[in-house]
């Protein structure tokens, strides 16, 4: 294989494409590896990240050409994953005509990830769809997405500070405006740190004002979120999120 050419340290990267064995059907197909450079501009409010990140979503996830399997690397399934791709509700799913192509393939990891008990894993995946349908001005299916995707994460286990600002997030962008003041009302009952409160008090702002519009960290947070952004490390159900960001909630 050539040897790629030097890319900024910033920049989202792909790697050339290699034969990947389905670790659902043992299909072969030619897959990408997507490796991630940093974003140089401030993640959303719901932390998708910034570009150059922003705009490869479309290499996020591997798909099967034969089974449908969505992952971030088809050659690894999750317990159970051959029964539900196996299933109707999934091949339902992928072959739903009426849903863009790329919101499919994280619709169907969002699918496989809740019934295999991933419920916050499937919340980010639910999330991801939204996204893409957010690009393709697709504001139906993205408000119809983020609320699936609060359904999950409020369907898993507790949910951490970052969670819960998704979550009014979400809500708010759904314009689900009674829904959102009533997150950001119990999570400040908590009392959580300043940095949380300013980023609430944002979202209090916006939904008053029924501003349902992406808005960046760096409007609740600067200058912290204008720094170099490492938020990207781990996307799609492989760890934690946004590292840094969990630093300004005060939790090491």
């Amino acid at each position: 294989m050539a040897t790629p050419s030097p890319q900024p340290r910033s920049a989202a990267h792909k790697s050339a494409p290699g034969e990947v064995v389905c670790a659902v059907c043992q299909a072969e197909s030619r897959q990408v590896t997507f490796r991630a450079g940093a974003p140089e501009q401030a993640p959303d409010l719901d932390l998708r990240p910034g570009e150059p990140l922003r705009s490869t979503m479309a290499h996020w996830l591997q798909q099967c050409p034969r089974c449908g399997y969505a992952a971030p690397e088809i050659k690894v399934a999750r317990p159970s994953a051959a029964r539900v791709v196996a299933a109707a509700p999934f091949r339902s799913l992928v072959n739903e005509a009426s849903h863009p192509p790329l919101s499919r393939r994280f619709l169907a990891w969002a699918h496989v990830l809740e019934e295999t008990g991933a419920m916050h894993e499937a919340a980010e995946a639910m999330l991801q769809a939204a996204w893409t349908a957010d690009d393709l001005n697709r504001q139906d299916l993205a408000r119809a997405w983020r609320l699936e995707a609060v359904a999950l994460w409020r369907s898993g286990p507790g949910l951490d500070a970052e969670q819960q600002v998704r979550v009014v997030d979400a809500l708010r962008r759904a314009e689900a405006w009674d829904g959102a003041m009533d997150a950001i009302d119990a999570m400040i009952e908590d009392d959580p740190p300043e940095a949380v409160r300013q980023v609430l008090a944002l979202e209090t702002r916006l939904v008053a004002a029924e501003d349902a519009r992406r808005h960046t960290v760096a409007s609740a947070l600067p200058p912290p979120a204008r720094r170099p952004h490492v938020a990207h490390q781990k996307i799609m159900g492989r760890g934690s999120l946004f590292g840094w960001f969990r630093r300004l909630f005060g939790r090491r």
